[in-house]
């Protein structure tokens, strides 16, 4: 028996096909119609349907690139299950490069929204009605916020033995158990009953090649892992697994000036070690920058200038 088509908005998509979808969202004041688009990849053989989406910050691009990768390495006829790629959430803040909508509200902090509430809200309900509320497993793309970067990294509840499952099988350089934020996709996700990857790597407005390559590879693992698609070639020999971390902190400016950097993302550090100085604008150290506990960079402003408070370098420490 033929495997039943796929609803979404106003269409079906049969097994075995794929088919890009555009889920009307408003209406600009110029008269053009905004609609958030999906692919959808619907499998021929039965399986899990999970979505992966990129671009809740309009600012945070690396995950389109993701998206545009991984989905190009599948095919209907071989797909066991059903994905859902939404390349960009955020639409009227990725057509401006802003990470916030017109009305500087954070689409990630407007789960799961409302038909009748703010722009914010009303996306934010499209996305779980449309996408979420048809998953069972979800990954959420992200990049650093603006001037700053971070190390390919999963955030994830790692008390949950399924979400950890997939944590693993992604495989990012490091696992950091984060907990849920209010108004967070993810944890509207988690509260309709989804497993949600949260990946973090990269910065904003940029397309880098290693934070993309672990993306795309490490949604390729979560699907092979789910069985969706074929097992994947083993790690190479040598290859360090994710570590894990169960806390983390920045280290703060105290005080102000030009920041140099003596550390890089990945590096380990050990606490009390120096990271880096402030001078002021000839040159002359002012205050050194230590770090004030072990562990892995996995966050690091780029921003030169900075005054006293700012946040420098992020840093886990591994269980």
């Amino acid at each position: 028996m033929a495997r039943e088509s796929f609803a979404i908005g106003n269409v079906r998509v049969r097994a075995g096909s794929t088919k890009e979808v555009e889920l009307p969202i408003t209406r600009l004041v110029t008269g053009g119609d905004v609609s958030l688009p999906v692919r959808v990849v619907h499998g021929r053989e039965p399986g899990p349907t999970v979505w992966v989406n990129a671009a809740i910050h309009g600012d945070e691009v690396m995950g389109v690139e993701v998206i545009r990768q991984a989905v190009a390495t599948l095919s209907p006829r071989t797909l066991r299950g059903t994905l859902l790629a939404v390349p960009v959430v955020n639409v009227l803040g990725f057509m401006t490069g802003d990470r916030y909508l017109p009305d500087r509200r954070d689409l990630n902090r407007s789960f799961p929204g409302s038909a009748r509430g703010s722009l914010a809200s009303r996306i934010a309900h499209l996305f779980m009605t449309e996408v979420v509320s048809k998953c069972e497993v979800g990954i959420d793309l992200h990049t650093a916020a603006d001037r700053r970067t971070n190390l390919p990294q999963i955030r994830a509840d790692l008390d949950d033995p399924r979400t950890r499952e997939l944590a693993e099988a992604f495989g990012a350089p490091v696992m950091l158990h984060a907990r849920l934020r209010d108004g967070s996709l993810r944890q509207a996700g988690r509260d309709r009953g989804a497993t949600v990857l949260l990946y973090e790597a990269g910065e904003a407005l940029r397309f880098e090649e290693e934070p993309i390559a672990v993306g795309v590879q490490g949604v390729r693992r979560v699907l092979a892992a789910l069985d969706m698609i074929d097992p994947l070639p083993p790690a190479p020999e040598g290859e360090t697994p994710p570590a894990e971390a169960r806390t983390s902190g920045w280290v703060r400016a105290r005080g102000t000036g030009i920041l140099h950097l003596e550390v890089h993302l990945g590096d380990r550090v050990e606490e009390g070690q120096r990271l880096g100085g402030l001078s002021d604008t000839f040159g002359r150290r002012v205050r050194l920058v230590h770090a004030d506990r072990p562990g892995i960079v996995i966050g690091l402003t780029r921003a030169p200038l900075v005054n006293a408070g700012d946040a420098l370098i992020h840093i886990a420490t591994p269980v």
